[in-house]
């Protein structure tokens, strides 16, 4: 089969930290695990290019941080992913697959996991969610295989239900290269651009206006107002008790939180469209919408 060498096939690979993203990546490529990977820190702390070859085709993986890393905040995180994204939508790249890894030994899904998986939704939407692929892993380190096919199960029927509802799969990962280009392959057709990039781009949003953006922002800004609050009582608690130092302490404590907060609205508040823009739509244009498995977003 002739191949197109200029334009390989991208799959970007992500997901918990964890979860086995690393270790999908270095089956395809038959790269030794890297050092650090089994512990508790993450593993991967920048995006990572991969290129492989398999079967006459040109393949480029990307490996990501997970959301929950050790060192960075989610939102430094997904404006790294923001900006590669953004950077290679402009050049006309896009992504063939997403393969989303999630470890099958876990026994509960937590709350990073219920996060990771909005913000799957958020990032690729409802046009891209066909090329997504929902990967189990570490299949090989349970005993009772029946605990982890049930486990999937509970996965696709309820968490994962509304990315498959919208055309994402299930594939199991058997830790072996064979299995892991199983999954590569079975992601066809054309490549699609995700939400987060038509966003971006084609809307002309801020990171903060997009929808991962958004799952990201808004809990930020309701813990800076709990913060917030806190800290005014604390504050208000050390006046009535006449202990002027803690009580100023505290107030410069709030001055503080009470700017970062601000900033924080100001940013969500700017403009989401060019003044020409606003322009062209005043005189009649009309908007689209811009589909998501977890809602809608109107685009200017």
């Amino acid at each position: 089969m002739l191949v197109n060498i200029d334009n390989p096939r991208r799959h970007r690979v992500i997901g918990p930290t964890g979860s086995g993203k690393s270790n999908f990546i270095n089956k395809l490529t038959g790269m030794k695990e890297e050092e650090g990977a089994k512990g508790l820190e993450s593993c991967t702390q920048k995006i990572r290019v991969f290129k492989v070859s398999n079967c006459c085709e040109r393949y480029m993986f990307l490996d990501t941080p997970g959301f929950d890393d050790t060192y960075r905040s989610d939102r430094v995180i997904l404006q790294m992913i923001a900006e590669w994204l953004e950077k290679n939508y402009r050049s006309r790249i896009k992504l063939s697959g997403v393969i989303y890894t999630h470890d099958i030994t876990k026994t509960r899904m937590t709350g990073t996991m219920c996060k990771n998986l909005l913000l799957l939704g958020q990032l690729c939407g409802a046009n891209a969610a066909e090329r997504v692929r929902l990967v189990t892993t570490m299949w090989d380190r349970l005993e009772d295989q029946r605990v982890a096919s049930s486990r999937a199960q509970q996965l696709e029927g309820n968490f994962w239900k509304p990315l498959i509802m919208e055309g994402a799969r299930h594939k199991k990962f058997n830790n072996t290269p064979e299995s892991a280009w199983d999954i590569i392959h079975d992601v066809t057709g054309d490549a699609e651009a995700l939400l987060l990039q038509e966003e971006l781009v084609d809307a002309e949003r801020k990171l903060n206006e997009t929808a991962a953006g958004k799952a990201l922002y808004t809990p930020f800004e309701k813990l800076l107002q709990e913060k917030k609050d806190t800290i005014k009582q604390l504050s208000d608690e050390a006046k009535a008790q006449q202990d002027p130092a803690l009580a100023k302490k505290l107030e410069a404590e709030y001055k503080r939180i009470e700017a970062q907060l601000q900033k924080t609205w100001v940013e969500m508040e700017k403009p989401k469209i060019s003044f020409m823009r606003r322009i062209m739509l005043f005189f009649g244009k009309k908007t689209k919408a811009v589909s998501s498995p977890f809602g809608m977003c109107d685009r200017g």
